[in-house]
């Protein structure tokens, strides 16, 4: 495949192909596709609450089209495992032409079915079946396209080509924000919010067809291909890899070591931090967006550049220096993210603190893994407002039966009391906490200049995933096998994070203390990887 044999008999390699180079834009391409139909919903949550969730309270419809969008992240490790049974069974390239078939459809229909208004009750459910599909094929689309381009390399260029899958994902986000963004300045916001929000959905129509008319020019990939000949497939790939200790415990060690890490590094690198921006800062919506696809921008070819340097010091080091660095450093970057895009916040966090009394009883740990749960107690209610409100506080133990208070410097509200709602907004403002950021005092050279070095930190732990997962593996289960830690690690792990962050910081008053779950998971996947995975640059990936 890559390599050519001297008349000595000595082996050396060449460079890629033509056809080889189509492979790599072929499937970069399709997942770049693939994770915008992802992205835009997700973007779009707000819209599609407003029209498929008329019938509850705009809050709640916005948990509910939240809750739909998780399970597209809660279901993809089953796509892994049925289409990675099937990439191993029947090929690479027929698998993901179906996935991207399945993720294409399921984002197009989004944006023409009808709204609650004229499909009633039908309107959600179809919604959230899609996303089912769309979560289903995303966990089939990965492992196929790393895989596939993996089996076409040079080995002694593996992680520079499979770096290009890599940028897919943040190629996706990238595609999808922009986008929105300029069919709403172009529309403006009334036009956007009444009905050019479809827009983004129905332009996948176009993107698939593009994607499945440059896929069906491939060729099946060659390891496969010879596999197939020999008869040598496997014809039980999920028995090989998570029934047999010597390929299960290799799985285990990839999730747990490697792609957990990843997961976590990635979210809060990119999800989090635009998510820390907009609800913990405060900053407009399309500004922080704005700052997001610039620090995007800008990091971008960091994925080529640790991939191809993979190739030369090997998939492991660079990884694990992704993981140290964010465990390091999560905690002063966050910090100076506030110093530098709301500096109020940061004075009002500094000489105003606030302290919640209540009894310990009535205090959940608020993990809102679906956005559907309720708490409804005094300490609840407190908290999950301050939070909210983007207030540290303190936890003062009451008797048993006491309700809760909020005390900010001299002023101490109940939190059951009926006007609690509307005082506590109003004694956070009058003590100098800002309503939302003030555009003049952003620094938005500094403040993007630290959500760089946050999605270079992704480019560590990203580039080279693809090839160390490929090379971990052999070519027979290698699709099921390295797809399913992959799909926990990212749809699980990194998936909810955004829940895990805000339980944290609602148990402990703390705006940054959510950071302790990415810098946790991280340290875990520096150990394990460090102790129990090997380096594998040099391995032979053809074996069977």
């Amino acid at each position: 495949m890559t390599m050519a044999a001297t008349a000595g008999g000595n082996v050396r390699r060449r460079g890629m192909t033509a056809e080889e180079r189509k492979v790599i834009f072929a499937s970069s391409l399709g997942t770049v596709f693939e994770w915008y139909d992802f992205y835009i919903y997700g973007t779009l949550g707000a819209f599609l609450a407003k029209y498929f969730f008329s019938n509850v309270p705009a809050n709640v419809g916005f948990i509910f089209a939240l809750l739909a969008f998780a399970a597209g992240f809660a279901v993809r490790p089953f796509g892994a495992l049925i289409f990675g049974r099937l990439g191993d069974m029947i090929g690479r390239k027929y698998t993901f032409l179906i996935t991207m078939t399945l993720m294409g459809i399921g984002t197009f229909f989004i944006g023409l079915i009808p709204g609650y208004a004229t499909w009633g009750i039908a309107a959600p459910i179809v919604l959230i079946g899609l996303r089912l599909v769309q979560g289903l094929a995303l966990g089939g689309e990965y492992g196929g396209a790393a895989t596939y381009v993996a089996e076409h390399a040079p080995q002694d260029k593996r992680g520079y080509y499979t770096s290009w899958i890599q940028t897919t994902a943040t190629l996706g986000l990238f595609m999808a924000l922009l986008l929105i963004l300029a069919i709403r300045t172009a529309m403006g916001e009334d036009a956007f919010g009444e009905w050019g929000w479809r827009i983004p959905f129905l332009a996948s129509g176009l993107l698939l067809l593009i994607s499945i008319w440059i896929r069906l020019s491939l060729n099946e990939s060659p390891i496969f291909q010879r596999m197939k000949e020999e008869g040598k497939t496997s014809k039980r790939p999920l028995t090989e890899s998570f029934a047999e200790w010597s390929n299960a415990k290799i799985a285990i060690f990839a999730l747990l070591g490697a792609t957990a890490g990843e997961a976590v590094v990635w979210y809060g690198g990119q999800f989090y931090a635009l998510f820390f921006l907009t609800q913990t800062l405060k900053v407009p919506g399309v500004t922080a967006q704005i700052l997001i696809v610039i620090a995007l921008a800008l990091g971008t070819p960091f994925f080529i550049i640790f991939g191809a340097l993979s190739d030369k010091i090997g998939r492991k080091p660079i990884i694990l220096a992704g993981f140290l660095l964010a465990a390091a450093t999560y905690f002063p970057i966050f910090k100076g993210i506030t110093h530098f895009a709301n500096p109020k916040l940061e004075a009002a966090l500094a000489s105003s603190p606030v302290t919640v009394i209540a009894d310990p009883g009535e205090c959940s740990f608020q993990f809102k893994a679906t956005g559907t749960e309720k708490f409804t107690t005094g300490c609840d209610i407190a908290k999950s407002a301050l939070v909210n409100l983007s207030v540290n506080y303190a936890n003062q133990e009451a008797p048993k039966g006491t309700p809760a208070q909020v005390k900010i410097g001299d002023t101490t509200l109940t939190a059951t009391a009926a006007d609690f709602a509307k005082a506590l907004p109003a004694a956070v403002k009058g003590h100098g906490y800002p309503a939302s950021a003030d555009p003049n005092d952003i620094n938005y050279v500094m403040t993007t200049v630290l959500l760089w070095i946050l999605v270079v930190y992704v480019t560590l732990v990203y580039a080279p995933i693809a090839a160390w997962l490929v090379e971990l593996f052999p070519s027979r289960i290698r699709y099921s096998s390295m797809s399913l830690p992959y799909h926990i690690g990212n749809g699980w792990f990194g998936g909810f994070l955004p829940a895990t962050v805000f339980a944290i910081v609602a148990a402990t008053g703390n705006i940054y203390s959510g950071l302790w779950y990415p810098v946790g998971v991280a340290i875990m996947s520096l150990i394990i990887g460090l102790l129990f995975l090997p380096e594998t640059k040099d391995v032979d990936i053809t074996k069977t």
